[in-house]
């Protein structure tokens, strides 16, 4: 299953080569997607554990997936009256944040914002040929129904999820490109989030751009180098897999 949205930094291209790297199924009974984003690795699979979290920082983008899941009919009779206009994109990204507006109206909102945008970064109209697709909102609150939805700080996150059996996947904004995300993440943050892994009951996998201070901070765990086409430039975007099994 195809998460319904683009996301910068989103896995779209390396969900199986991240699944593949995951632990035997009978060693974890709990997954977390901690830095949830666009939610590609959670879609790639069915179910992943019988306890499964998706979580991120943004609430526009946690937002959106509740409304997905307890109102995605709903959702969708509102997605159906805007066009994939510049218009309708700037009328959105004046309004998201105004008073007076329901989630089910915000997450419709966000999803025209994030599929007309350049990029999917919500700031400048995209000019493409993209469609307002919502034919699979039923099928994704399907699948999102036994899932837990949360907007915690990351460190909060792990810490109330740790346990011997839970797997940990991570996708935090890329070292050097956190300018990107809307939601702060700091050279602090990347040391934070390294110790707290360190300390962990459970396993992580973690997804990072091959960096040599990334290579660095964590040496001393498995580092698999993978790569990817870049959807913003020709070439390719190399990328590592981390873990701690």
């Amino acid at each position: 299953m195809k998460s319904p949205i683009p996301w910068i930094g989103g896995k779209s291209q390396l969900k199986n080569k991240i699944v593949e790297a995951f632990p035997l199924d009978r060693s974890y009974d709990r997954f977390i997607d901690v830095f949830g984003g666009g939610g590609s690795v959670l879609f790639a699979k069915d179910k992943h554990a019988a306890l499964e979290v998706y979580n991120d920082a943004n609430s526009d983008l946690v937002n959106f997936f509740r409304c997905l899941k307890y109102h995605s009919d709903e959702l969708r009779r509102e997605i159906r009256y805007y066009l994939n206009s510049r218009e309708m994109f700037f009328d959105c990204k004046d309004h998201i944040n105004s008073r007076g507006f329901t989630d089910i109206q915000r997450a419709a909102m966000f999803f025209v914002l994030i599929k007309t945008s350049y990029g999917a970064e919500l700031r400048s109209f995209g000019c493409n040929k993209k469609v307002l697709d919502t034919d699979d909102f039923k099928s994704l609150e399907n699948r999102l129904s036994g899932v837990t939805i949360e907007n915690k700080d990351y460190a909060d996150l792990i810490k109330v999820y740790d346990r011997p059996k839970a797997l940990f996947y991570c996708d935090p904004p890329y070292h050097t490109t956190e300018k990107h995300y809307d939601v702060k993440f700091t050279q602090a943050d990347h040391e934070k989030l390294c110790l707290i892994l360190h300390r962990i009951k459970g396993k992580f996998v973690l997804s990072y751009n091959d960096d040599d201070y990334i290579r660095s901070l964590y040496a001393d765990y498995n580092i698999t180098a993978v790569s990817r086409s870049n959807s913003l430039s020709s070439g390719s975007f190399k990328e590592v897999i981390i873990t701690n099994f």
